[in-house]
């Protein structure tokens, strides 16, 4: 990797002050439960689980959304190349968790290294991989110099780069041109940003745009004999769902609910926390506006005095998205940047969210644009007569919500060719690649 006066800095703190700065940092998080205390030791590259033979591909992703988004990739890697390892390292306890149950035979989680020599060198000497490749803007300019130096294939999968965000590069030009012609082969998501990307300095040819893989994925998983039996528990009632909300959301989606169920009877909300850590938290809050809940872990079916279902664990939105009437989106009433909408759209889901789409601009103007999702005000008013507007009063979606359930899935179709581009490049890449390459460097694992 070419060196630039910023990156420099970065590399140089990362050897000498990285270490013990990590240390600290990562200790103040597993007091606060953000970390696994068991599992640190990966997070220095010391792995917890052997690695296979024959060669091993790592990918590695942010956290719970980018980390699905890679499931039909991993899948479709391992049922045409099955001699091939999967080693997905992401940054969260919760994506951890759902992964473990999700990751098909053959693929591997681990916590992601720390961006220092030390970490990634030492992750790297354990699972010997052929290829690194990270999901839409994961650049870690340390753990990118030392894939490089050890020989490995590079890659930037489903590649995000904003428009604000190119301008930010734009001040450190050399720095954004050295990261990106570190990379083997970049995927952008689309032509816009092919363009920004090739604009900052990645060489034009070894840019491609390939689609979103979040576009690409299937619909969310779902236990029928689950669902079943919720249709049957909740029969005759009107049901909406406050899916991924954040603290300072739940106040204003109770709020809400008190206003609905007085205006459509024996409402039942379905909320689920983004992070289920957090369901004593939002327990309180439901208690404080006067609300029964009933917690999903309880294993039981709500009373008839309770209204209230929180989802306090991880991989069942399948079940509440096919479940519900109408569905808001949170993340997006307070400024944390929105989630992928495109997962209640593959199934039909009438949604809406509030103002805050950063994270996922293009992919809600598209479904605004073809008036499968609405954009709302972040007050209760609004998620109020919205929700009114997509639940009938007898309990049946709307024929509003039927008109945005269709074009949701219009739009969720569009991107089925994407998986196949990502496919052929991995192949590709990993072909290229040394299946039992010798160790290079030593000590502090040296990056170029």
């Amino acid at each position: 990797m070419k060196n630039s006066g910023p990156l420099l800095l970065y590399r140089g703190f990362a050897r000498l002050a990285g270490p013990a700065l990590a240390r600290w940092l990562l200790q103040r998080r597993a007091a606060r439960g953000k970390e696994v205390v068991e599992r640190l030791g990966e997070r220095f590259g010391q792995s917890s689980r052997p690695r296979p033979a024959g060669k091993v591909a790592w990918l590695h992703a942010a956290s719970v959304g980018e980390a699905t988004s890679l499931l039909p990739l991993i899948e479709a890697l391992r049922a045409q190349c099955p001699d091939v390892g999967v080693v997905l390292t992401t940054g969260t306890r919760t994506s951890a968790e759902l992964m473990a149950k999700r990751l098909p035979a053959g693929a591997t989680h681990q916590f992601a290294p720390v961006d220092t020599p030390q970490a990634v060198g030492a992750f790297i000497d354990h699972w010997r991989p052929s290829l690194y490749a990270v999901v839409e803007s994961e650049i870690w300019p340390v753990a990118l110099g030392v894939a490089k130096a050890r020989g490995l294939k590079t890659a930037l999968l489903s590649a995000r780069m904003s428009a604000k965000s190119a301008r930010g590069w734009s001040y450190a030009p050399r720095s954004i041109e050295a990261l990106l012609s570190s990379f083997d082969a970049i995927l952008a998501q689309n032509e816009g940003i092919a363009d920004r990307i090739k604009s900052l300095g990645a060489p034009p040819a070894r840019v491609m745009t390939a689609g979103s893989l979040k576009e690409a994925a299937p619909p969310l998983p779902c236990d029928q004999a689950e669902l079943d039996y919720w249709r049957m528990q909740l029969s005759g009632r009107p049901i909406w769902l406050a899916a991924s909300t954040h603290e300072g959301e739940e106040a204003c989606i109770f709020a809400a609910h008190l206003e609905i169920a007085a205006a459509r009877r024996d409402a039942f909300l379905v909320i689920a926390p983004r992070h289920p850590e957090r369901a004593e938290t939002v327990a309180e809050v439901a208690s404080a506006a006067g609300l029964r809940l009933v917690r999903r872990s309880e294993e039981r079916p709500p009373t008839h005095a309770e209204n209230v279902l929180m989802v306090d664990r991880l991989g069942e939105m399948g079940l509440w998205y096919r479940l519900a009437q109408a569905t808001f989106i949170g993340g997006s009433l307070v400024p944390v940047g929105g989630h992928n909408p495109l997962e209640p759209a593959r199934l039909g889901a009438p949604m809406a969210y509030g103002p805050h789409t950063e994270n996922c601009r293009e992919e809600c103007e598209r479904l605004e644009a073809a008036g499968g999702a609405a954009r709302l005000a972040p007050t209760t008013a609004a998620v109020v007569a919205e929700m009114l507007a997509l639940i009938g009063p007898d309990g049946w979606p709307t024929e509003a919500a039927k008109a945005r359930s269709e074009a949701a899935l219009s739009v969720a179709d569009q991107g089925r060719g994407a998986l196949q581009r990502h496919l052929d490049v991995v192949v590709s890449l990993i072909g290229a690649g040394s299946e039992d390459r010798p160790l290079e460097g030593s000590g502090d694992h040296a990056a170029a």
